[in-house]
């Protein structure tokens, strides 16, 4: 979803700038949610995104490669929103990011969500409700047995005298009953349609969460979540059976909702779930960004991992609080700064620089590891480094091979020595996948990686192993 254009064209299509170049720009477009468009371009093909707690069909292709490529982009979100946690201590902001990664290759145990939080800490709330739920008392008129008449009001006295006989009996007829005032109770309240709109929204989520942690089967928080997820469909099928209906978003609290404890908590909890939802309508769209942040963070782990490797800077991390086209942290340009002892060099990350040559605008790369060797009058090289997104398995062979042979022709364009290697990082749909292809000079690696499990493990240590090979004193 890549284009490029002058500056100033596309008027106020959605778009967002990932390299420009004097007058030029390269975009990146969003993923239409119906997984088709025809402005600001023809799109057409890809998945649209599955509602929440869809259980695809096993013979509904498109369903089932929806819910596929919802997981990858949650997997994606729970090791950059690991961040966060890091940002608690910026003076060990990478180990601890590190530590938060390597516990992400056990799938056995999986990470704190916000359905995992609500399942702990909403469940004896939901218990206390349907023990002692609210609820009304509704005056009706309808016809009652004369023996059990309490109330009567102007118009069932108005019924009585327009019915035939000269008593109260023969007025009641042959059924003996009359019109009158009766109460029953009704539980069809706002605070209880709130309840129900928030069973079923953290069943869907429980749902989606179980699908996706399928191998923590015997982990704490999965038996924890599968037995909220239980409580809520029970809970939902009596408020159901009550002929209580469902509240719709955005409806004005009331004063239980606002006093009640009980009540209280589930609203919360409930709005939580409708801006997490809300959220990951703008992050599906932007899953490209999302994406290539999981590469940037990748990347810095693997050069602070170098036993030679030191960290002499880093730049501020500003974590937001709502997603902004697919990002969830802003920083300056460079993020880190290491030096490599061994063989004298200065190594900045940075993601989409500022300020490019027209080399490195051609090779279309965001993400770039800039090198420059100290106590040397030699040129600094670049390493440039391609985080395409893509819902189907790329082909790594033929695309590292591309990506060679345009670093090879880009060098003889510049006539320096400024590029040598190129990285491609694509997500491995499952499978782990290293190649590597070369062209004259120019030597690229593409690796295939998934966010968690034995392919973030084996990602990481190939990622590992080509900074590894670029930075070796042969290649200096």
């Amino acid at each position: 979803m890549l284009g490029e254009a002058k500056v100033g064209e596309g008027g106020q299509s959605r778009y967002t700038c990932l390299l420009s170049r004097a007058d030029q720009e390269l975009r990146l477009f969003p993923y239409p949610k119906s997984g088709a468009s025809s402005s600001p371009v023809q799109i057409e093909g890809l998945p649209a995104r599955p509602r929440i707690g869809l259980d695809p069909k096993d013979d509904d292709e498109e369903e089932r490669r929806a819910v596929d490529a919802s997981g990858r982009m949650h997997r994606v979100l729970a090791r950059i929103e690991e961040m966060e946690g890091a940002l608690d201590d910026p003076e060990n902001l990478w180990p601890r990011l590190q530590e938060a990664w390597d516990r992400a290759e056990d799938e056995s145990d999986p990470r704190m969500a916000e359905i995992v939080r609500q399942a702990k800490q909403v469940k004896q709330y939901l218990l206390d409700l349907e023990r002692h739920m609210r609820k009304v008392l509704r005056r009706i008129r309808e016809l009652t047995p004369l023996d059990r008449v309490q109330e009567m009001d102007r118009a069932s006295m108005l019924w009585m005298v327009r019915q035939p006989g000269r008593s109260i009996a023969e007025r009641a007829g042959a059924d003996q009953r009359i019109l009158s005032i009766a109460r029953h109770e009704n539980f069809d309240t706002l605070e209880n349609r709130v309840l129900h709109a928030y069973l079923r929204l953290a069943s869907h989520f429980a749902r989606r969460w179980l699908r996706e942690h399928r191998r923590a089967r015997h982990s704490y928080r999965y038996r924890d979540v599968e037995s909220y997820s239980r409580l809520c469909r029970r809970i939902d099928r009596e408020l159901n059976e009550l002929g209580v209906g469902i509240a719709e978003p955005g409806v004005t609290a009331n004063y239980v909702l606002l006093e009640n404890r009980s009540y209280r908590v589930v609203r919360e909890s409930w709005l939580r779930l409708l801006r997490q939802d809300k959220a990951e309508d703008e992050l599906w769209a932007w899953q490209a960004e999302s994406w290539t942040d999981f590469c940037v963070l990748a990347l810095t782990l693997a050069l602070h991992r170098m036993a030679d490797a030191k960290l002499l800077a880093q730049a501020p991390v500003v974590w937001l609080d709502e997603a902004m086209q697919g990002r969830r942290f802003l920083h300056d340009r460079p993020l880190a700064v290491f030096w490599l002892k061994n063989s004298n060099l200065l190594v900045e990350v940075q993601a989409r620089p500022e300020g490019i040559s027209p080399i490195q605008f051609a090779a279309k790369a965001n993400v770039w590891l800039r090198v420059t060797e100290l106590n040397s009058d030699a040129y600094e090289r670049r390493v440039p480094v391609w985080t395409p997104h893509s819902f189907e398995r790329m082909d790594l062979g033929t695309d590292a091979a591309d990506a060679a042979s345009l670093i090879e022709a880009l060098r003889s364009r510049a006539n320096i020595d400024l590029m040598r290697e190129g990285l491609i990082l694509t997500q491995a749909h499952g499978h782990f996948e290293e190649i590597e292809r070369t062209a004259g000079k120019s030597r690229v690696q593409a690796i295939a990686l998934d966010a968690v499990g034995e392919t973030l493990g084996n990602g990481t240590r190939a990622l590992a192993s080509f900074v590894r090979s670029c930075f070796s004193e042969a290649n200096v």
